[in-house]
């Protein structure tokens, strides 16, 4: 028996859970202390529910999915919309670092699961499905190459294989950025900032902040609004097009990049040639928003029942895949980048998105800048390439795994 939620009643599900997190991490020390994101706390109680009943009556439930899409893609508009070409050249020689480091990670993260998938007898493309495919590509990637794997491969249930893995990744990622970044920076001997500094750093109104202080009071007025939704519909209005063009003639990227490419473009236009004044107040309000929605209703669209379905050999190899991106993070990203607060920061973004996606390492990075402070270079290196360079760097590795496993 299933349960069909409609977008209005998934809506109220998925604020419900994002009140339901915040309430579980003020309360509960252990979350605070290792920094688990509100919308990570809350879905996963969401879903254990979820899983029960499932268990127990046989029931389950499926949330309106097209809602969660539209929500994710106004999350990727929202980092496009904000990203002023002068503030990406601030990002300079660190930017092309950690792309590097994180392109290094994906040759990894494939070797690890391409070997364990040797080791334990499977065809060695279940190591890929169990790797970037999944872990670093997320969802969308999953979706677009499970039916190749299928198809063109011969790797039968890949598609249903890499979604759950997907799953897996996406809360894995959401729970090991936290305490990853906290070890560092108590080993920094950095102290959580005061009640009066959280304040102080809420009321500043600083454009920089984008996304930083997903609490932060922003003023803003209908006729702003109004204006931030209309550039949001030309971003996803844009990434619909594309996406049915990529996909018959280019690279098939997943159409959030498509998002994200626009509104970096739509606001350098509106800004550089047009002089017009861009109100990163409201963008802000609704990228936060938007994501905080969107992994709120992921992990209520989370069905556990299916991870419990992992044959053992899988689940061993993405069991092994999370202690290693916990010491690439902690070893390689953290040191690479400089061992500051900056670096531990960068290394909770790494978590998200190197196990699951871009929202969940946004997500990550928040949790550690509201107790600890802010961290500039982070939020603006994570988004640009979690989001976009990311996903063009892991089709070429990707690539060149399958032609030499052929």
């Amino acid at each position: 028996m299933e349960w069909e939620f409609n977008s209005y009643y998934t809506l109220i599900a998925a604020t419900l859970v994002l009140l339901l997190g915040k309430f579980l991490v003020k309360k509960i020390r252990i979350l605070r202390d290792f920094n688990i994101p509100e919308p990570v706390a809350g879905g996963l109680i969401a879903a254990l529910v979820l899983f029960v009943l499932h268990q127990m009556y046989g029931v389950s439930f499926k949330f309106e999915k097209p809602l969660q899409d539209a929500f994710m893609l106004i999350f990727f508009a929202s980092i496009g919309l904000s990203a002023d070409f002068s503030r990406l050249k601030a990002g300079g020689l660190p930017l092309v670092i950690f792309t590097v480091v994180v392109g290094l990670y994906i040759v990894v993260q494939n070797a690890v699961g391409v070997g364990l998938a040797t080791v334990l007898g499977l065809d060695p493309l279940i190591g890929l499905m169990t790797g970037s495919v999944t872990l670093t590509g997320g969802h969308g990637t999953a979706g677009a190459w499970g039916p190749t794997f299928e198809k063109e491969y011969g790797v039968m249930g890949a598609t249903t294989l890499g979604m759950a893995a997907a799953t897996f990744g996406l809360v894995f990622g959401g729970l090991i950025g936290g305490p990853v970044a906290r070890r560092l920076i108590n080993r920094q001997g950095r102290k959580p900032i005061s009640a009066e500094e959280i304040t102080n750093e809420n009321t500043n109104d600083n454009n920089d902040d984008i996304f930083e202080k997903a609490h932060r009071q922003r003023l803003i007025t209908a006729d702003n609004a109004v204006e931030t939704l209309a550039m949001f519909a030309a971003c996803l209005a844009f990434a619909e097009i594309m996406d049915s063009y990529d996909k018959q003639y280019l690279i098939d990227l997943p159409k959030f990049v498509w998002c994200l490419f626009f509104g970096v473009i739509l606001r350098n236009v509106l800004t550089g040639a047009f002089k017009v004044n861009m109100f990163d107040r409201a963008i802000d309000v609704f990228g936060n928003a938007s994501l905080s929605l969107f992994l709120a209703m992921a992990l209520l669209n989370l069905k556990l029942w299916e991870l419990t379905g992992m044959a053992g050999p899988v689940a061993i190899i993405l069991a092994v895949q999370v202690v290693v991106m916990i010491l690439y993070a902690t070893f390689v990203t953290y040191v690479v980048m400089g061992r500051d607060y900056d670096a531990a920061v960068l290394s909770a973004g790494h978590c998200g998105f190197g196990m699951g996606a871009t929202p969940t390492a946004v997500a990550n990075m928040q949790s550690i800048t509201q107790t600890f402070g802010s961290s500039h270079k982070a939020f603006l290196i994570v988004p640009m390439v979690g989001a976009f360079f990311v996903d063009i760097v892991n089709v070429i590795i990707l690539s060149g795994f399958l032609n030499f496993l052929k």
